[in-house]
């Protein structure tokens, strides 16, 4: 029942189709002209890859370029953290200094120094240093004396105080960049 395919294709020699004569020739011509046809012209956007790594570059260094700004308050010292708070009074008292903590950092962290203004920085940052000093030394107070609500009154307005300060400063800075907007609003 099977057959050999072999046998199929010797009994059957007759080849009843013909090539014409030119048929390799024809043959060999169409393949060197597919293999030796000049490349299609294809658009490269080389240009575009440069452009976009050139502007990545850009947008990296900007991002991590360096800016003289004022690093923020960190949290107080590890002898103070053993000792009671504004915050550890009450969640509203804590509440109020994480408040004007937070805005005080936040503030600090909008602050740009350069050298023209640098002198009137360093007068504000004195002033700063000597509020946080004398906050400290209220939070000592509320230590040894106990709660009472003229140290409470006293820290909450040394806060109010640094961000008030902080605010002059800012305003003063916004001034000291834009000297020809003051001058015709003065007039």
């Amino acid at each position: 029942m099977s057959k050999d395919i072999r046998e199929i294709l010797k009994n059957n020699v007759e080849n009843t189709e013909r090539l014409s004569t030119n048929h390799r020739q024809r043959f060999q011509q169409k393949l060197l002209d597919e293999l030796h046809a000049t490349p299609s012209t294809k658009k490269t956007y080389q240009w575009l890859y440069i452009a976009a790594s050139i502007v990545l570059l850009v947008s990296l260094g900007i991002q991590l370029y360096p800016t003289n700004t004022v690093a923020p308050i960190t949290e107080l010292p590890k002898e103070t953290q053993n000792q009671i708070s504004l915050g550890a009074i009450s969640p509203e008292l804590k509440t109020v200094e994480d408040y004007y903590v937070n805005t005080i950092n936040y503030e600090l962290s909008q602050l740009e120094l350069t050298d023209d203004n640098k002198e009137l920085f360093d007068g504000y940052l004195t002033k700063l240093g000597e509020l946080t000093k004398e906050y400290k030394s209220l939070t000592e107070e509320l230590n040894t004396k106990g709660i009472n609500d003229d140290t409470i009154n006293a820290l909450i307005g040394n806060l109010q105080l640094r961000l008030q300060l902080l605010k002059r400063m800012q305003k003063q800075l916004q001034e000291f960049k834009n000297p020809t907007q003051n001058d015709i609003q003065t007039i």
